[in-house]
């Protein structure tokens, strides 16, 4: 079989194209492409397979690759034919229907059934275009200047078949040496009216006189406008918070059935949840926090519903379990250690009453079977922490070090903790088989399930244990300053070492994409920055603001010389204290502080004891021995350099502190020095980093999106470097838009402004309700009540529904793919709906660390489903808005 490709590029000298044929997605074989002229590149193959899969790459003469598609041309060739030209495209990820055709179009044409490919022996050419219509009653057709595609007369087009979700097809006659011009258009079932046609330049092609060979045209992307794109409007809410009548005390998997239904009625077609993997460490209200997973594939035991697990309650427990239901429910917010002490007796209990029958289920076998991989190593895990009291493994009295083998012992039958590893297994399946539930029965309702993944691990979790090699664990991940803390984040995860990582092609992320996949349709990557650079912390600091990025272009010793810098380790890496530091912070206790905590060197200024020289010695001392007030002006003091150090192959480099400026270190630099290491952040922060970046982020996410069918959208929310939004743009990953937290320096985002790739937002977990940010800063309230509400006089002490309602339509009626609302901020445009308690309702504040996230709906959902008045408000904006 004869293949002759046939692509229009542009290149420059010394470049060349190149083919790269796929036996899979990892074998493969590049061809050389011969440039004729006007950007045209050709080459002849030899081909035995009717599918072909294949991409282009541009390389240097030395072989080096400079760019490369990062979607893959597919292509399935007709029988009836033994010689192909194949007129092609580069194909750039940033085309609709690269990113649109995913696991959401799949739930939009429920019961689709690809049509055969519409190519015969009498066919000249086959016209082959992706292009995902999200409407079920949009039809794809082709028109153009001959005959056989109608003459221009749209109501003789020629309709396509979809022969593969989004993939458009047809075979047409056109037996001629004339060029081919013609255009796609869409045109309604209902009416048979053709309503958008393909704006800009016609399509064109060579006629083709010679029956024996098929002109394959693909190509490739449909030029879509605003209108015919696919655009959504979604809640978030997270899975604890949900409030039904089964609940037990919190939100569980089968509440996102109700929660479906509520959707339903409001044709919101999106739920946003936070992330869903176990964080139990410690069984304390710290394991809250969601973002803090001790698998990053085991799901969380609170989210189990103990009346929907296989098997009843034996009866003994059914009245105990009754009252005490009733007592967490009454509870405004979550009270997590009561609720999960008590889910665990009750699911206990279950398992050891059908424990028998339990392990001899051949579905729970094959569950076991297909994910022993990351199961068997959790329930190993559970059962040690459980053990050993702690989930720091370093503290095990056994299996410290994880070792397959030794480990496999546990899973022995007859190993005295056989059974409660098989219960926390039994669990892992009974939350698998609830949230399945669950998410086909919201996909039967046409709603999407749009996940989370936090960017860290926990430091004490099941694959720091199984898999240190990844993880920095000498280090600790977080953010610099910004809006939400003066003091940065430090999350205290290990970072990622990229490089094993890179290794093996990221496989550890792509089968974390791989579990993730069997539940959500569209991903939100969390802190997607984190890909591109990390904030990292030694484990001697405990407050962000003592990070730096990496992968960083770091500062030399040999560059202060050459800038004339005069740089000293003691004075630059060193808290800076001096006397009037001391009397500034310490007052009349200076003395006392002095003594305690510093070496006096008889010049004004000092050191910390070495006993006390880092954030984290003083934390652990003060663990011990409370200093009160000057505890935190210590830690504070410990983070009163100039720089960081980082150790590397060549020796010792350093990092700008975040805000150099505001320390008081710098406060005692004369005029001259300051400027000299303005210059020196300034080019730190703000320029010398983003090739850097934008390399290492090119490196990772092109191969992750194409490991997953998933929609994602990444939260690039912090100080984002300018290669961000290049390279989020190139792959079509959406972005955030949250209205009070802009990138550019401005008070707030318009979200008329959102293009296509984005996904606008009023408020995040991370953020105050709009509730509550009303009255957080009176002045800011009032010019955005004037400017963005366009409203005349003074704004109302609280925020009132009719503005509410505002915010949320001027987020709707945008270009922006997705609209996706807290449940808060919907409930917040109805006097009788919107909660009392208003500081109720905040999920997360990220200054507090760590932080109780027990937020809880005030109304049950079965009751939300039953207010028709609100419901059909909500579905009279979304179906306005063109979101439904």
């Amino acid at each position: 079989m004869k293949l002759y490709f046939s692509v229009n590029f542009g290149t420059k000298v010394g470049q060349r194209l190149v083919l790269r044929l796929f036996e899979d997605k990892t074998e493969h074989r590049d061809y050389d492409l011969t440039y004729s002229e006007n950007n045209n590149w050709t080459t002849e193959i030899d081909y035995f397979s009717k599918s072909i899969l294949y991409k282009y790459l541009v390389v240097k003469e030395d072989g080096e690759v400079l760019e490369e598609e990062i979607p893959f041309h597919k292509l399935n060739l007709p029988n009836s034919f033994k010689e192909f030209v194949i007129f092609d495209q580069w194909n750039l990820k940033n085309f609709p229907e690269n990113y649109l055709t995913n696991k959401i179009l799949h739930n939009r044409l429920q019961g689709f059934q690809p049509a055969k490919q519409p190519v015969v022996k009498k066919h000249t050419h086959l016209f082959r275009i992706e292009a995902p219509l999200y409407h079920p009653n949009w039809q794809l057709v082709l028109v153009g200047n001959v005959d056989a595609l109608g003459n221009w007369d749209y109501e003789k087009a020629v309709e396509l078949s979809e022969t593969d979700y989004g993939v458009w097809e047809t075979g047409v006659e056109i037996n001629s040496h004339q060029t081919i011009l013609y255009k796609y258009a869409i045109k309604d079932k209902n009416t048979g009216k053709v309503f958008y046609i393909e704006p800009n330049e016609n399509r064109w092609v060579f006629g083709n006189p010679n029956k024996d060979i098929l002109y394959v045209k693909a190509d490739h992307y449909f030029k879509f406008d605003n209108h015919t794109l696919w655009h959504s409007a979604g809640v978030a809410v997270p899975v604890f918070s949900l409030r039904t009548e089964d609940g037990f005390g919190v939100g569980e998997f089968p509440d996102i059935k109700k929660l479906g239904d509520w959707a339903n009625e409001t044709k919101l077609s999106v739920i946003q949840i936070l992330p869903i993997n176990d964080t139990t460490a410690n069984y304390t209200w710290t394991d809250s926090y969601p973002y803090a997973a001790i698998s990053v594939y085991a799901l969380h035991p609170q989210y189990l519903s103990i009346e929907k697990l296989e098997y009843a309650l034996p009866k003994d427990l059914v009245e105990d379990y009754q009252t005490k239901k009733a007592e967490l429910n009454a509870l405004s917010l979550i009270d997590y250690e009561q609720m999960i002490s008590g889910k665990w007796k009750y699911a206990t209990a279950v398992f050891e009453e059908n424990k028998e029958t339990i392990l001899k289920d051949k579905n729970f076998k094959k569950f076991i079977k297909d994910n022993e991989e990351w199961l068997m190593p959790y329930s190993a895990f559970c059962v040690l922490r459980d053990k050993y009291k702690t989930p720091n493994f370093n503290e095990w009295k056994t299996h410290k070090k994880y070792v397959a083998g030794k480990v496999a012992t546990l899973y022995s039958p007859k190993h005295k903790e056989y059974s409660q590893l098989m219960l926390h297994a039994w669990v892992q399946y009974q939350l698998h088989l609830q949230l399945q539930d669950a998410v086909e029965y919201v996909h039967q309702l046409g709603i999407s399930v749009k996940g989370d993944l936090p960017i860290g691990i926990y430091r004490y979790s099941v694959e720091a244990w199984t898999e240190p090699e990844l993880f920095g664990m000498d280090f600790q991940a977080g953010a610099p300053p910004d809006q939400f803390s003066d003091l940065g984040q430090n999350w205290e995860f290990p970072t990622y070492n990229w490089e094993v990582m890179k290794a093996d092609g990221y496989q550890w992320w792509k089968k974390r994409f791989k579990v993730l996949e069997q539940y959500f349709d569209a991903m939100r990557i969390d802190h997607i920055l984190g890909f591109f650079r990390i904030w990292r912390m030694p484990i001697s600091a405990t407050q962000g603001l003592l990070g730096y990025f990496y992968p960083a272009l770091p500062v030399t010793e040999k560059e202060f010389a050459d800038r004339q810098i005069p740089f000293s380790y003691d004075r630059y890496v060193k808290p800076f204290v001096n006397d009037p530091i001391l009397w500034e912070n310490f007052g009349e206790f200076k003395e006392k502080i002095q003594n305690h905590f510093f070496d006096n060197h008889h010049n004004g200024t000092y050191t910390f004891k070495p006993e006390f020289d880092t954030q984290r010695k003083l934390t652990d001392y003060f663990k011990k021995e409370s200093w009160d007030w000057a505890e935190e002006k210590l830690i504070s003091l410990a983070g009163n350099v100039l720089f960081l150090t980082e150790e590397t192959e060549n020796g010792v480099v350093y990092h700008p502190r975040f805000n150099i400026a505001k320390t008081t270190s710098y406060k005692y630099l004369p005029d001259w020095e300051k400027a000299k290491l303005s210059d020196v952040y300034n080019d730190y922060f703000f320029k010398r980093q983003d090739g850097l970046w934008y390399q290492k982020a090119m490196e990772k996410l092109p191969a992750l999106l194409n490991s997953t069918t998933m929609l994602i959208c990444g939260e690039d929310l912090g100080l984002v470097p300018d290669s961000v939004p290049v390279v989020m743009d190139k792959l079509a990953i959406t972005a955030l838009k949250v209205q009070r937290m802009p990138s550019e320096n401005i008070a707030w985002y318009d979200p008329k402004n959102a293009s296509y790739l984005n996904v606008v937002t009023a408020s995040s977990h991370d953020s105050s309700t709009l509730r509550q940010w009303w009255h957080e800063d009176r002045n800011m309230t009032q010019k955005y009540f004037n400017h963005q509400l366009g409203q005349y006089g003074t704004a109302p002490w609280d925020l009132t529904p009719e503005l509410s309602e505002m915010i949320m339509k001027q987020h709707l009626y945008t270009d922006a793919m997705l609209a996706i609302f807290p449940i808060q901020e919907f409930l917040a445009t109805d006097q009788e709906l919107m909660n009392p308690n208003m500081d109720e309702e905040r999920i997360n504040n990220p200054a507090v660390f760590p932080h109780y996230w027990r937020y809880r709906m005030h109304l049950k959902l079965e009751d939300l489903k039953t207010k028709d008045r609100f419901n059909q408000k909500i579905a009279s904006w979304v179906e306005n808005s063109d979101r439904f």
